[in-house]
């Protein structure tokens, strides 16, 4: 390569590596007058965004989620299903090589 192309990729790639830094530096894209937001978006919220309560638990339940009754019937149902089947499957046979 001769000494000028050198000198002209040199030239290249610190002015390439100078816009990168000034650009890393810059307003965001969306921000600028000539650009700007499209007419029918959101207006942005004043304040930044605030975590989300992690540690807030919703209150306990005053009253239970099923009557006894009805979860014992459910139960019932169940084992009756489970023992249908388990009675109706057979040992599965092993494939066949």
């Amino acid at each position: 390569m001769p000494v000028g192309g050198t000198i002209r990729l040199l030239r290249t790639g610190a002015l390439l590596a100078a816009l990168l830094a000034v650009g890393g530096c810059s307003t965001q894209i969306a921000d600028l007058p000539a650009v700007g937001l499209p007419a029918d978006a959101p207006p942005r919220p004043k304040e930044a965004g605030s975590y989300l309560p992690v540690h807030d638990l919703p209150p306990d339940r005053a009253e239970a989620a099923m009557d006894p009754e009805e979860q014992k019937r459910i139960q019932s149902e169940l084992i009756a299903a489970r023992d249908r089947q388990a009675s109706t499957g057979a040992a599965p046979t092993p494939p066949a090589r």
